[in-house]
């Protein structure tokens, strides 16, 4: 495969990174047939600004640029504001900065943004969110003429879970795979406590049933590894939402201190957050589910409250 391999992989960057199924999946999304001399070039982000983001792709084909995302959890309304950054990014990766201020015109790539859904959290089809819907409507200036907005970003989402855009899905095999294979990983981390044992027997059950054959049979250790990167941050997000916090700790902490908490609670959460992160992720590995490490950390806080008596 041709994946880059300095870039912090999860299974969807690294499937997709093959120029070949790449290019299978952006036609089946834009309802094209490309052929296969139509070159693709891969130019995600592999800086520090976008560190956290492991699951994105871009890349250009055909004179357009296209920024395509996997999104798990729930479609953050601020996604287009998100893709606004990302792209300036892009653009100032591949543009020669010296040719911004000659005389002559720069041809730029289309853009074009594309997230694909496959969390749990029910979401239709598809889906448009524009960066114009977030703007503040500015006042009527006496005399002022009404005008359009001067900056937007349109972006695309698509919901690949099994049942939902079953057309998309038959004109990809690769993306097909790929969401049944989600839903295997999902079905054995319920019943299996260890996850990387779970792991191995969703990856076996696709093999067996010939779903991503190849990929998996060639890159079983290495999908595995990055499953547990990848279901590690889930699961810490779930114990998250779970507990109420899912506009992150210190808010929760905050709230906590006004109802009647001693002074102090929000500064040693804030300290102890990392601690507590690395808590959680142990337990996971250990094969610990959500509901068994939210049960440990209440445990642990109630001890810590009445003085471990």
């Amino acid at each position: 495969m041709g994946a880059n391999r300095e870039y912090k992989d999860s299974v969807f960057s690294f499937l997709f990174s093959d120029p070949d199924i790449l290019r299978g999946l952006y036609g089946a999304l834009e309802g094209v047939a490309l052929p296969p001399d139509v070159p693709i070039s891969i130019n995600t982000l592999t800086d520090v600004f976008f560190k956290d983001q492991i699951n994105d792709l871009s890349f250009t084909v055909d004179n357009r640029l296209v920024v395509l995302i996997e999104h798990q959890s729930t479609i953050n309304p601020n996604m287009p504001i998100r893709l606004l950054m990302y792209i300036a990014r892009v653009y100032e990766k591949i543009i020669d900065r010296k040719k911004i201020f000659a005389s002559k015109s720069i041809p730029l790539p289309w853009p074009e943004f594309i997230v694909l859904y496959n969390g749990t959290a029910p979401y239709p089809d598809q889906k448009t969110l524009k960066l114009s819907d977030a703007f503040i409507k500015p006042g009527d200036l006496p005399g002022g003429a009404a005008r359009p907005v001067d900056l937007d970003l349109t972006l695309k989402v698509y919901n690949i879970n099994t049942g939902h855009n079953e057309g998309i899905l038959k004109k990809s095999e690769a993306l097909k795979g790929y969401s049944v294979f989600v839903d295997k990983v999902r079905e054995y981390t319920k019943t299996i406590p260890d996850s990387k044992h779970a792991f191995r027997e969703a990856i076996n059950d696709c093999i067996e049933h010939n779903i991503l054959r190849e990929f998996l049979e060639s890159h079983a250790a290495e999908v595995i590894n990055m499953l547990l990167t990848e279901w590690s941050t889930e699961e810490w997000g779930e114990v998250q939402r779970e507990e109420g916090r899912e506009e992150g700790w210190l808010k929760g902490r905050v709230k906590g201190r006004e109802e009647g908490r001693e002074e102090g609670w929000v500064k040693g959460q804030e300290e102890g957050r990392e601690k507590t992160l690395h808590e959680v992720l142990e337990l996971l590995k250990q094969g610990y589910k959500a509901e068994q490490i939210e049960a440990k950390l209440s445990a642990k806080t109630k001890g810590t409250e009445t003085g471990g008596k």
